[in-house]
């Protein structure tokens, strides 16, 4: 069973441990005070170490209560009481978090953002748009200076934030969001013209999720793809990866890379891949990905890795790295184990 707790004023209750400085609030200035700071003694709202702070604090006090933590999630703790000094407030089973949806039966959990992209569709007027099945339009590449300045660069930023804490659970976003982001700085009309076409996909299925059920196996796979220097503007390449626990999706990433990256793959549609990787001879031409293969052969040899081949239309990574039709989108999204319960039968 999964219980949830409010702590009441959390960040206040840290202890600094760096010295820190701060302005007096508008007001507060006494007489023959001028040009004077504060000096924090308590973490605040708003403050880079407040969050790092209040865990240092609560993981002492709730530990010193009856409550353990757990080797493997140094954020999960077993309930064992829930008195203490500081103020908790037990909110029962769990059902939302932070904008997160959480329905249950026995056997299955899904998880959601229905309500938070509801009321992201109503703050930025897309409501009533109309929806489209894919969050970005296939074969199209953002530039930099692509057009005219966006006129409202706050917005833009706001948006691209939400839409980044909606990939919580929407994978299917992933993508789309990653390349929005890279033009927070300097957006263009074309930019926002993406980041609305990521709206209006949204507007199609504000309810799709992740379901999580017990499919009988504790078999841990993996889904990475990276495309070769499709960036344009800069010739970086996106890597793209899904991981499965027991059948169900547990993390993902779309990211843009520092450097170019060459296709490899656990689950991988080139089979050259798997002769490197299995094979100990290794030639010039390979000394560049040496240390890597190394590692992956090693565990191949203990059986902690095995890899398989995968069609390039089953390649699960694709999602993450490049932008699809609406068929493909829907299709990936069923391989994920993303429904919406909503959605009418």
């Amino acid at each position: 069973m999964i219980h949830q707790l409010d702590i009441k004023n959390a960040f206040l209750h840290g202890d600094l441990e760096e010295e820190v400085y701060m302005e007096k609030p508008h007001g507060f200035v006494a007489q023959r005070e001028y040009g004077k700071v504060c000096c924090l003694e308590k973490a605040l709202y708003g403050l880079k170490q407040s969050p790092r702070a209040w865990f240092g604090k609560f993981s002492k006090e709730i530990q010193a209560f009856g409550m353990n933590k757990s080797k493997k999630d140094h954020s999960v703790f077993y309930k064992k009481s829930i008195v203490g000094i500081i103020l908790l407030v037990d909110l029962g089973e769990l059902k939302y978090f932070m904008g997160i949806e959480v329905s249950r039966s026995k056997k299955k959990m899904f998880l959601s953002q229905r309500k938070y992209v509801l009321d992201l569709l109503e703050e930025t007027s897309k409501i009533e748009a109309k929806p489209c099945t894919t969050p970005m339009v296939p074969n199209v590449q953002l530039m930099p200076d692509d057009g005219d300045p966006f006129y409202n660069l706050e917005r833009y930023q706001r948006v691209v934030g939400k839409l980044n804490y909606l990939t919580v659970t929407r994978p299917d976003i992933a993508y789309a969001v990653s390349v929005v982001s890279q033009f927070t700085f300097a957006p263009t009309i074309k930019h926002w013209a993406a980041l609305e076409q990521i709206l209006c996909y949204l507007k199609n299925a504000p309810g799709l999720g992740i379901l999580y059920s017990s499919q009988g196996y504790t078999r841990i796979e993996c889904f990475s793809d990276a495309d070769w220097a499709c960036s344009k503007f800069d010739r970086r390449s996106t890597t793209g990866y899904c991981v499965f626990f027991g059948g169900n999706l547990v993390a993902w990433k779309s990211k843009k890379q520092i450097v170019c990256t060459m296709l490899a793959k656990l689950w991988c549609d080139n089979q050259v891949v798997f002769h490197i990787v299995a094979n100990p001879v290794y030639h010039e031409r390979t000394k560049h990905i040496e240390v890597d293969c190394h590692f992956i052969r090693e565990k191949i040899e203990e059986n902690l890795i095995s890899t398989g081949y995968v069609k390039t239309e089953e390649q699960l990574g694709d999602i993450f790295t490049k932008a699809l039709n609406g068929t493909r989108v829907e299709y990936f999204c069923n391989k994920l184990g993303m429904i919406n319960i909503y959605a009418s039968a």
